[in-house]
């Protein structure tokens, strides 16, 4: 069966004699920030801690098996019960459940979080250099963001309702090229724009959901570039 995130920390917290405090304070020795209310937060399962912070908890608590702390308890060797015979028939049986693909492990998945940049300059207002700007917002985020994600930016207007609405946190892959159809963030003769990119034969074309806005014809002499994809 599946551990308890939370009571396993806590457990192993309290078995190498720390409080929430000192965990915390060795955490920030490493170079991390975490303050004892996250480790709190952690051991009630209300969050998790990201990659790096996980990692360091496995170091300071002397964790070396992960998988057997945090993921599948390991079953009484039923095997020693049974003779050479009786042995063959259970492994012949479970090579037929493993064929059937009806009862083959899950593998345990960790939940960590990550931090991504919110930039605070929306797309379709201001300036299109937002992803060299040092205005943002740092978000922590769970796995309903996307691992491809590498930004976030907010929508300003409703050109790309119903999908995509005002004041939404939009997360962006960063590439520069993309396919048509993708929904992207762009830059346009200095602003930035949030569009459905749309290449035909004679030109390209910047698209609004929302079908009172018509669309952006790219013309020679406009400067376009694309900052990425949006993923969700």
């Amino acid at each position: 069966m599946y551990r308890d995130f939370g009571m396993t920390l806590a457990a192993k917290r309290k078995e190498k004699h720390l409080n929430q405090l000192q965990l915390a304070d060795l955490l920030n020795k490493k170079g991390l920030e975490v303050k004892p209310g996250s480790i709190s937060k952690w051991e009630k399962n209300v969050n998790s801690p990201n990659v790096i912070q996980f990692f360091a908890l496995c170091e300071i608590l002397g964790i070396d098996n992960i998988n057997d702390t945090f993921g599948i308890a390991i079953e009484e060797n039923l095997f020693a019960q049974l003779n050479e015979e009786g042995k063959k028939k259970a492994i012949e049986y479970m090579n037929l459940l493993i064929k059937s693909g009806m009862y083959v492990r899950e593998e345990p998945v960790y939940i960590t979080n990550r931090t991504l940049k919110v930039f605070t300059e929306p797309a379709s207002a201001g300036t299109g250099l937002f992803l060299d700007s040092d205005q943002y917002e740092e978000f922590e985020v769970g796995d309903d963001v996307p691992a491809t994600a590498d930004f976030g930016i907010r929508v300003s207007g409703d050109s790309m309702e119903p999908v995509y609405v005002n004041k939404q946190i939009v997360w962006v892959h960063q590439q520069d090229q993309l396919e048509n159809g993708d929904i992207g963030i762009f830059y346009l003769n200095g602003d930035a724009y949030i569009k459905k990119y749309q290449k035909n034969k004679d030109n390209v074309q910047l698209i609004s959901l929302n079908k009172k806005y018509a669309p952006i014809q790219i013309k020679p002499e406009m400067e376009l570039r694309t900052f990425g994809k949006v993923v969700k």
